[in-house]
């Protein structure tokens, strides 16, 4: 079945490669203390940076970007979409991870993808690979009013959605979209929890 549109409506807007940076500002913020990605790059510039490229070489470009004013934001890849960063996105991702990350970083990021890798779906799915709010936003709702339009749009195509969850935190709020866990992510001894979660259409 065709992937139908997705209807943001009211105040979330589409973002496109000329938005890009914005994308990758409130999400980098929204993961200034994520667990998984603080042990992942050390530092949040590495961080920063590595969100910065993936959004402007590959989410922007091929997948399902949107935001919430300056509060929040989602990056999505639907299905069919390719998750594999292009070679002119290889300068920014390295320079992020040996540059302005900490010791190790590349070693720790090499064993995080090759995790996520085993565990991704083969079969026809939409990836929410980032959904985050700005700190000073939380509570208020944001959270779904991001998640849903694309969920919405699994359900009418009879698509599951898939993510992995790098926050424990956030445990509650995806089982309460309808995620439920496949498996623990292993990716190092020393990792904090990496979750696959996988959300069948209703």
């Amino acid at each position: 079945m065709e992937f139908p549109d997705i209807e943001l409506g009211g105040d979330l807007v589409r973002a496109g490669l000329g938005e890009a940076g914005v994308i990758a500002q409130i999400t980098a913020d929204a993961f200034r203390d994520d667990p998984f990605n603080r042990w992942l790059f050390g530092s949040y510039r590495g961080m920063a940076g590595v969100f910065a490229a993936l959004a402007r070489h590959v989410y922007t470009r091929r997948g399902f970007c949107y935001r919430l004013g300056d509060q929040g934001a989602a990056m999505w890849m639907l299905p069919g979409g390719d998750l594999e960063p292009p070679w002119m996105a290889m300068p920014a991702l390295y320079r992020a991870v040996l540059l302005h990350s900490t010791s190790g970083a590349l070693k720790r990021t090499d064993a995080a993808v090759a995790g996520m890798n085993r565990h991704h779906p083969t079969f026809p799915h939409a990836y929410l690979f980032t959904i985050g709010v700005r700190p000073q936003a939380r509570g208020q709702g944001h959270g779904r009013r991001l998640i849903q339009p694309v969920l919405d749009a699994c359900d009418a195509a009879g698509l599951p959605a898939y993510l992995e969850n790098s926050n424990p935190a956030n445990c509650g709020f995806y089982g309460s979209c309808g995620f439920e866990r496949q498996a623990m992510i292993e990716v190092m001894p020393d990792a904090p929890p990496l979750e696959a979660m996988l959300r069948q259409p209703r």
